[in-house]
């Protein structure tokens, strides 16, 4: 078997490698990155007529005899025996019979196809290849060359197949460093999330006729979906029934994966999307499972991209409250990362019929964007309640292709193990990585297997060590109290802040026609400002008192917006001046003093102020009407999950001896490359 395995891997190599050798026909013509939209095409469609070749015959006769008919598609895809057609005299071989004619007699056999082999070749937008490759032979000699790979069944079976296109997919994907973190995920990193994926269940996926159902909600070219199947049938039990789903809003992207699907055996009608119709094919504004679970999910979605295209939809479906996907919150619009997840948590199955499972790979964004109460935090803080965030997993930098920031592995579930229910692992592993040989794009290190079952091993043991930590939900969260301090100023009349009032906006609304002419009354109010005189006022009242009192005398009307603006201009803060009190006598605030403080949630906020902030700031007090919208005690909730916070190191600054010394060996080294100049 070993020997088996063994040379069925170093064959689909080694036919990858020959399809991957054709591709060198388009250099000059064509850019490496745009290979990949000439070559899967043409791979898919030798496999296809591979496939077809066997049942063509009888395919042909069944069409000339019943092509009248109105629905024929039935019949057809029953005498192909492998659910497509091509009613196309053409195949591959007689294509090449005629050089002359083959790009007229090649889109006539993919007119030919059934109208599901069909959406897969116009998603992959072939139509604007074919008519670049129609000048200089080049379809003739790409056909000719491809010919020659055999990928009948009776020689390569869809496993392998299977295998040949996804490393094709790989191989482009490396090439195209500029897109490929758009749509492909480093097989590293989806092995080690899929393994922490299903460890805890593989005594359950062990038992006979068991049925499992994955699904992926930005499947890109259907990687993750593949190796999830691969683990389970390979590793834990090859007679497990797996099906696979999946949506994809890029059309070529969506394309490779049902192509992919296809030729593995699987359902391909399982892929979704890929509509150019934006709002058609996102998983966001349009659930294409709507009303469907799944047992496991796991996806990458876009990192740090707007939902603005979807924003309208996802409004709607949120203003449903928990009766749609985004009842707990909106992230901001900048990122929609958060989404995604609340989209999957909304496909879990209940716990009453076995639950699911969720991983999904983010950035550090939702960790700890948005404040208490605003929609990151609020998103947080339903999960955590909930008691749904199994695990996070903190990954080594420059994993993808396009992209070096750090990443993090989220394990959702809503059937946890008894000894992780409350809690929450937080597994380091930003060490547990390799540099290659050759960087990728932005991909320069990878997850070796050595590694990987390292952050295995932790996320079994389940301990407290160096590299895990376990903490329970309540401790992600906190009461976010805002602080006031009073607002002291003094108040003077002098050239400078009068100055300031002329050349302020609102200066002309109040003191100026609409016209932009002095307005007669206002300027009596101007004039005694002018001549008021350049005393200084701590005390807000009695600057009011003097200015009122002046009015009065000269008969002025002082309306309160006015005043309100007089003493934003007149007034300066003061550390050393009176407090200055609202009409109802209270103290007023200091906006620009205005702090806030997270206050752990198993604490009680005024305790937590008396002793952490009057001492060092005696005026201080709390806002009392910052209260929870939910349970309307003091303080507003919130949820971060400081992943490098919890596993910070210290590092003591160096000392100033070796700093010393560094710069002299640099002014060393400096005057010794003066000196050569």
């Amino acid at each position: 078997m070993k020997n088996s395995s063994s040379n069925m891997t170093n064959n689909f190599r080694d036919k990858a490698q020959l399809i991957w050798n054709i591709a060198e026909i388009l250099r000059g013509s064509w850019k490496q990155h745009e290979y990949q939209d000439v070559i899967l095409p043409l791979v898919v469609v030798k496999r296809l007529d591979s496939l077809l070749a066997p049942t063509k015959a009888k395919v042909l006769q069944q069409n000339n005899e019943l092509k009248a008919q109105i629905d024929i598609d039935p019949v057809l895809k029953a005498a192909s025996k492998v659910g497509f057609y091509n009613v196309s005299e053409y195949d591959f071989e007689k294509l090449l019979e005629d050089p002359d004619h083959i790009a007229t007699n090649f889109k006539h056999y993919l007119r030919g196809f059934s109208a599901n082999i069909e959406d897969i070749i116009e998603k992959f937008e072939f139509d604007r290849q074919l008519s670049r490759l129609e000048g200089g032979n080049l379809l003739y000699l790409i056909i000719k060359e491809l010919n020659k790979v055999d990928l009948h069944p009776d020689v390569v079976d869809n496993h392998e197949m299977g295998s040949i296109f996804e490393e094709l997919i790989r191989k482009f994907s490396e090439q195209s460093n500029e897109t490929a973190g758009e749509h492909y995920t480093p097989r590293d990193v989806i092995k080690l999330m899929v393994e922490i994926l299903f460890v805890p269940d593989r005594d359950k996926l062990k038992k006979e006729h068991i049925i499992k159902t994955v699904y992926d909600c930005a499947c890109g070219t259907g990687g993750m979906l593949s190796i999830a199947k691969e683990y389970i049938r390979n590793d834990v039990n090859k007679d497990a029934g797996v099906y696979l789903y999946g949506q994809e809003l890029n059309p070529v992207t969506y394309a490779m994966c049902k192509s992919d699907m296809l030729i593995k055996g699987e359902n391909p009608d399982n892929m979704k999307g890929g509509e150019k119709d934006h709002s058609l094919a996102s998983t966001l504004s349009n659930d294409q499972f709507f009303g469907t679970h799944f047992d496991y999910m796991l996806t990458n979605p876009p990192f740090g991209v707007d939902w603005k295209k979807d924003m309208d939809a996802v409004e709607r479906e949120a203003e449903r409250g928990y009766a749609g996907r985004f009842g707990a919150g909106l992230p901001r619009s900048s990122d929609g990362q958060f989404l995604f997840l609340q989209h999957l948590i909304s496909k879990m199955r209940p716990e009453s019929e076995g639950g699911s499972r969720i991983g999904i790979v983010f950035n550090g964004s939702p960790l700890f964007t948005g404040d208490a109460g605003q929609g990151e935090s609020e998103i947080r803080r339903w999960i955590l309640e909930h008691d749904w965030l199994e695990a996070v997993v903190a990954l080594p930098d420059q994993l993808f292709f396009n992209t070096g920031i750090p990443t993090y592995l989220w394990f959702v579930t809503n059937r946890k193990e008894d000894k992780r229910k409350g809690v929450v692992q937080i597994i380091d592993a930003r060490g547990f990585s390799e540099k290659m040989r050759k960087s990728l794009g932005n991909k320069r290190n990878e997850i070796t297997d050595a590694h990987r079952a390292k952050v295995l091993e932790l996320y079994k043991g389940f301990a407290e060590n160096e590299y895990s930590k376990i903490f329970k939900n309540s401790d992600f969260g906190y009461r976010q109290i805002v602080v006031e301090r009073p607002l002291r100023m003094n108040f003077q009349a002098s050239a400078e802040r009068i100055e300031r009032l002329k050349g302020h906006e609102v200066f002309w609304k109040i003191f100026m026609t609409k016209d932009r002419l002095p307005d007669p009354e206002k300027q009596k109010l101007l004039h005694l400002i002018e001549n008021f005189g350049d005393e200084a006022y701590l005390n807000q009242e009695k600057f009011v008192e003097a200015m009122k009192k002046r009015c009065d005398e000269q008969k002025i009307e002082l309306k309160k917006p006015v005043l309100k603006f007089i003493l934003s201009m007149l007034g300066e803060r003061d550390e050393k001046a009176d407090v200055c009190t609202l009409a109802d006598g209270s103290i007023e605030p200091d906006s620009t003093l205005r702090d806030s403080e997270n206050v752990p949630l198993n604490e009680d906020a005024r305790v937590y102020f008396d002793r952490e902030v009057k001492p060092y700031v005696p005026d201080a007090w709390i806002d009392e009407t910052c209260t929870d919208h939910k349970d309307g005690k003091l303080g507003r909730i919130g949820y971060e999950v400081p992943v490098t916070r919890f596993f910070y190191k210290y590092e003591a600054p160096r000392s100033t001896e070796v700093i010393k010394k560094e710069i002299e060996e640099l002014e060393q080294e400096i005057s010794k490359l003066m000196a050569s100049l």
